[in-house]
């Protein structure tokens, strides 16, 4: 019993939009699902793709979080987690991983065998699936083009969690086929040196980089009045 009540406060902490929407944390996903309303004023973005340079910078916690603020904007949202070498979704949304992006992209399963709920009211998921051994192939592939152009007829935000841009070149194949990406740093962990080269590959994949997510930036004395005003009605 106890150790179930641990792993539903771990995945509460990592849907924090969804378990306490009025918290400061909450309101920052919020300010960034505006941004990106923003930096497309035509409204022509559908797929967001959220990656970072290295692993363990929170790009999973963010995709997560991200589809959450846009489900509770009454948008129709998918999840789709790209990160088809060590996903994490699965155990975010607490369901199963038996079908997933791997067979729809081998044509092992469709869409609507595929796709799941998680729960939270407009945001369904699509898992990795089995992990297959070319996952930036299948990225690459026509199957993802044609799936993509699928789900944009089906929702209205579809939201990539994709792998770590440096450690393989999945992050940048999906990054020139959605519409926008957001990149992840760590403020205590990320090294400037790879953040940058990370950049330098996704803009030569041609991707549109809407801007960054800051992980773990504590905020000053002097900014505790902005935490004030975030988390009052």
């Amino acid at each position: 019993m106890a150790k179930k009540k641990k792993v539903l406060q771990q995945v509460a902490r990592k849907l924090i939009a969804n378990s306490n929407p009025t918290s400061f944390v909450s309101e920052q996903y919020r300010t960034l699902r505006t941004n990106i309303n923003f930096s497309m004023p035509k409204g022509e973005l559908q797929t967001v793709l959220v990656t970072s340079s290295s692993p363990g910078e929170g790009k999973s916690t963010t995709s997560s979080n991200l589809a959450v603020v846009f489900a509770q904007e009454n948008k129709r949202v998918v999840l789709v987690d790209a990160d088809m070498r060590k996903p994490t979704s699965h155990y975010t949304f607490h369901v199963t991983n038996t079908l997933g992006l791997s067979n729809l992209l081998t044509r092992q399963s469709s869409i609507d065998e595929t796709v799941k709920e998680t729960g939270i009211e407009g945001l369904h998921i699509i898992t990795s699936g089995p992990i297959p051994p070319n996952p930036a192939e299948l990225i690459s592939s026509t199957s993802m083009d044609i799936l993509i152009n699928e789900l944009k007829k089906r929702y209205d935000i579809i939201v990539f969690d994709a792998p770590p841009t440096l450690s393989v070149t999945d992050a940048q194949i999906l990054s020139n086929k959605c519409e926008g990406t957001i990149f992840v740093v760590n403020s205590k962990e990320t090294n400037k040196d790879h953040a940058q080269k990370a950049k330098d590959l996704l803009v030569s994949a041609k991707a549109h980089i809407l801007g960054v997510v800051i992980n773990n930036y504590k905020l000053t004395k002097d900014q505790g009045y902005y935490q004030y005003y975030g988390t009052r009605e």
